[in-house]
């Protein structure tokens, strides 16, 4: 019995190298501008002119303005909501959360029900700087790994993940490696 549940992950595990995304590509939901980058500075107070100043960048072989590397995920998440979807809050409970959230789980069929899940690591490899007027998009689910395991907090599977980052010229800016957590929450006594 106790390695049961383990073997309801085997599908995920003959799944790896499996790209998981739909194949709808969603891009960030803002364009890099400047005000956007300089928000995402001010409360770090880094000064780098190549951050606001788009003579200096230019005078270092770069596009134009930069928007920082470590801002990269910002630009990749879509939107919560967008005047054409549908509401977004559909209860007005306290701590309700969004009918869609663009940074939820990954759901298959290959894999048991799970209700939990977090984030647990994420490495970036940055290919090229990311430029105002850019408008990035995250490409691509690809399962790099699944082990399943039991902890505090429940039985699930510690998987990795592997997209690609391009702007609106398809060009690559980054690969992301992220890994998550799944799993479905002991009972509580």
């Amino acid at each position: 019995m106790e390695r049961d549940w383990k073997n309801k992950w085997e599908p995920m595990i003959q799944a790896i190298g499996q790209d998981f995304s739909t194949g709808d590509e969603a891009a960030g939901a803002d364009v890099i501008e400047k005000g956007a980058i300089r928000k995402f500075l001010e409360p770090l107070e880094f000064d780098s002119p190549l951050h606001y100043d788009e003579v200096i960048a230019k005078e270092y072989g770069y596009e134009g303005v930069i928007a920082p590397y470590s801002s990269l995920y910002t630009w990749t998440i879509p939107p919560y909501w967008s005047p054409d979807s549908e509401k977004a809050f559909t209860s007005a409970e306290r701590n309700a959360q969004p009918t869609y959230n663009p940074l939820s789980d990954i759901k298959s069929d290959l894999m048991p029900e799970t209700t939990g899940f977090f984030a647990t690591d994420i490495e970036m490899d940055y290919v090229k700087p990311i430029v105002v007027g850019d408008r990035l998009t995250k490409v691509g689910q690809i399962l790099l790994s699944c082990v399943p395991k039991e902890t505090k907090v429940g039985r699930g599977a510690f998987m990795f993940w592997e997209s690609k980052v391009v702007n609106q010229d398809n060009e690559k800016i980054a690969v992301i490696r992220m890994g998550t957590y799944s799993y479905q929450p002991h009972e509580t006594k």
